[in-house]
């Protein structure tokens, strides 16, 4: 049992493919990163959330709405993310690492407080939801959850490797070197699993674009943020999916 977690969202506006993917306006006038700051605030109340964004300048803008919101804020190495997340638990005293992504404006509440409930009481090194043949949902483009690591985990990759690959993806080292970790995989809803071309993550201009219609939706329609009803909802509209199929085929994790 592990004695500390926090939630530290990963985010930063320099993405090649879509630069300023974090602030432009997604809907009434806030972007995707402030939309799941604001939710992820109203949900947990007791659980420490730290936003975790880089020192350049092009940052600027998240730490400003960090600070505008109340939550704690840790400005490090743009491309050594894993860097960035071992400072960010040291600054804030943090021992269970809820690692969050930021392109992932749909990620459900409820899935993200049974993961921290169920990984501090879990004796294991990563904790993550993974579908049935055990590839970790931070590598598909579902969007839904997060995943949890220690903190002295994470020192211990940042020890045994240097590779740009596995200090940019913070979590990879571990689940493809599984026989030198304790890794628990919670497998997800059979039901969602077999609507695998569907891809809320937003990376690219095609994904922001539609994510707006879909959010839309999601508000006028009044429909629950959570993972069932959302993958519910995508179903009716097969120009969504045609969509998200195409961006999966261009955007392989």
């Amino acid at each position: 049992m592990v004695n500390k977690s926090g939630i530290i969202m990963q985010v930063r506006n320099g993405s090649t493919r879509l630069p300023q993917k974090m602030t432009r306006p997604l809907y009434e006038g806030k972007g995707i990163f402030e939309l799941l700051l604001e939710r992820m605030i109203s949900y947990f109340e007791s659980v420490p959330i730290i936003v975790a964004t880089t020192t350049n300048e092009n940052d600027t803008a998240i730490a400003d709405i960090a600070e505008s919101k109340g939550v704690m804020l840790y400005r490090g190495s743009e491309n050594d993310v894993l860097d960035r997340f071992i400072n960010a638990a040291e600054a804030f005293d943090i021992d269970n690492v809820i690692r969050i992504c930021a392109d992932n404006p749909l990620l459900d509440m409820q899935r993200l407080e049974l993961m921290i409930k169920a990984s501090e009481l879990a004796a294991v090194d990563y904790w993550c939801y993974a579908t049935s043949d055990g590839l970790p949902t931070i590598k598909t483009g579902y969007g839904f959850w997060g995943e949890a690591v220690t903190k002295e985990t994470l020192k211990c990759v940042w020890r045994k490797t240097d590779d740009t690959l596995y200090r940019e993806h913070v979590t990879n080292f571990i689940y493809t070197h599984p026989e030198e970790f304790k890794i628990h995989y919670e497998v997800i809803d059979p039901e969602v699993e077999q609507h695998s071309n569907i891809r809320l993550t937003v990376d690219t201009a095609n994904d922001f674009n539609l994510m707006k219609e879909i959010y839309a939706e999601i508000q006028k329609e009044n429909i629950p943020i959570q993972t069932k009803p959302l993958v519910e909802m995508i179903a009716k509209y097969p120009k969504w999916r045609r969509t998200m199929n195409l961006e999966m085929q261009k955007n392989l994790k």
